[in-house]
């Protein structure tokens, strides 16, 4: 007798900053964009979504493979003076903070602890949680023309939300500390060359190609699927205390002056100064 399923039903229209085309082959369309009819989203909401994203995607039994993607040039970015408003709100509070480690730790799990596959179409310029997403996705997908910034140095935080745990595994620590120590941006096609992303194509080509994979991926074999990528994730698990670690200071760094004075020099236009350190 067949054993009852008792995952929870998703409730997939609570997403209000990311736009779910479901197909019919099982496939998960996910563009980091709002739905027609409602507002532009908030930094905050568009963060706890997509910490929420890859637990429904898991429990619905109707999906087999999701793939994530941006709007125009952007795959995930943050824009102009609101968005800066937002992060200035995270310094010196402790609820605030509390509540980024959170989802923090919650999308890095979520993606690397669901056994379905995830594939990510890097568009355009990915940075922040987008760009965890973007680089922790099974297989990416990625314009030759698309930034990738990891941009924690440049605001006076540590690089906390996912690069410790994979940029090593990637790219190899000699190339990860090159581009996060110097805070240095590269493009999808030298993230390819150094092994960042699994490919990089032309910029028409990301979206088709990303779900020609997909399409692939949701014709085989489930089982096999889902417990090879399972299996391959213990590389990535074996790094967990890292990045506990390097999450762990990024959020001590919210209580430092570097990032109000990232944040105070972007909305001046201007440089940072960044403070004598205090003594180590």
């Amino acid at each position: 007798m067949p054993i009852e399923d008792l995952r929870p039903t998703v409730d997939w229209d609570k997403y209000r900053t990311l736009t779910l085309e479901r197909r019919d082959n099982g496939v998960l369309l996910v563009t980091i964009a709002a739905p027609e009819g409602h507002p532009a989203p908030t930094l905050t909401r568009r963060h706890t979504e997509i910490s929420c994203l890859w637990r429904d995607f898991a429990d619905d039994p109707a999906l087999r493979v999701a793939v994530i993607t941006g709007t125009g040039d952007h795959f995930w970015t943050v824009e102009g003076d609101e968005g800066i408003d937002e992060m200035r709100e995270n310094p010196g509070h402790y609820g605030n903070t509390v509540n980024l480690i959170r989802e923090g730790l919650t999308n890095v799990r979520g993606i690397v602890d669901c056994d379905k596959p995830i594939v990510s179409a890097i568009n355009g310029e990915a940075m922040g949680s987008g760009l965890a997403t973007a680089l922790l996705a099974d297989i990416s997908v990625a314009s030759t023309e698309a930034r990738l910034i990891d941009g924690h140095l440049l605001q006076g935080i540590v690089a906390g939300d996912h690069s410790v745990l994979s940029w090593p595994l990637l790219c190899g620590l000699a190339k990860a500390k090159l581009y996060l120590l110097a805070s240095a941006d590269l493009t999808g096609e030298v993230a390819e060359r150094i092994g960042l992303v699994s490919l990089a194509v032309p910029p028409g080509e990301v979206l088709g190609t990303a779900l020609g994979i997909a399409d692939r991926m949701a014709a085989g074999p489930q089982h096999a699927l889902r417990w090879t990528k399972r299996s391959l994730n213990h590389w990535l698990r074996t790094a967990v205390p890292a990045f506990e670690a390097s999450l762990a200071f990024e959020a001590l760094s919210f209580f430092g002056p570097d990032l109000a004075e990232a944040l105070t020099a972007q909305v001046e236009r201007r440089q940072p100064r960044f403070a004598e350190p205090a003594h180590w």
